[in-house]
């Protein structure tokens, strides 16, 4: 069986990174070190702000980088890539374009992945630049699922906590994310997608239910072990 190697396109941010490195080892059904994913991994910290420039509150485009770490990465000998972060998904098309390996989808991955496990309606909680330019809700209306996004109020308290908090290396304000979360259930939503990496962050730190919870970055390490012939644990660490 040929090898297989991930190239994983991180620093979006650092921490999220981290997280998903050890979700992948963490799900991987490996008794040896061989057995465990070859990955490459990059950790460009100092690409420009994705939601920053797409909300227009900041004019350094951060997909020169994004095309140029992808192009390294295939140079390197890479068979497919993974970005690990959702907002960066607004450059997708321009990233699978350079190169000529394929580039997994982590919005594709999550929305699939939610409706195979029979989630009918799914809250999103994501950066603003990801819910204004409709990735997940375009992506729920390709696979015919219900959605439901916050008000721009709330929005604004769901950026507070991955912005002043997880990425200023604090912990989470769980009250003000709890409340979110009950707001979203009481409009119908059966998951809550977790549309941002430092979302998921917060998710392995207070140890959420994962019946309610649909974390990308976990769903993009399940495709990226199974991407790479290797097995996924039956039961997650």
């Amino acid at each position: 069986m040929k090898n297989i190697t991930a190239g994983v396109m991180g620093g979006l941010g650092p921490m999220a990174s981290v997280y998903f490195y050890k979700m992948v080892v963490d799900m991987t059904d490996a008794k040896t070190d061989q057995e465990h994913v070859d990955m490459v991994i990059t950790n460009r910290a100092t690409t420009p702000d994705r939601s920053a420039y797409i909300l227009g509150k900041s004019d350094e485009n951060p997909a020169d980088v994004l095309v140029s770490d992808a192009q390294k990465l295939e140079q390197f000998g890479v068979d497919f890539i993974v970005i690990t972060c959702n907002t960066a998904h607004y450059f997708y098309d321009k990233i699978n374009k350079s190169v000529d390996i394929p580039v997994l989808s982590i919005v594709e991955e999550t929305i699939k992945y939610a409706k195979e496990n029979g989630h009918k309606k799914l809250g999103i909680m994501a950066t603003t630049g990801n819910i204004k330019t409709e990735l997940y809700q375009k992506m729920c209306e390709r696979f015919d699922m219900e959605y439901f996004v916050l008000d721009d109020e709330k929005q604004q308290q769901v950026m507070e906590i991955i912005y002043d908090d997880i990425k200023s290396g604090k912990p989470a304000d769980m009250n003000k994310f709890n409340k979110l979360v009950n707001h979203l259930k009481e409009n119908g939503c059966d998951g809550i997608v977790l549309g941002c990496t430092e979302l998921s962050i917060l998710k392995n730190d207070n140890n959420l239910d994962n019946d309610l919870y649909i974390d990308s970055l976990e769903v993009l390490a399940r495709q990226t072990i199974i991407k790479s012939n290797r097995k996924v644990k039956e039961i997650l660490v």
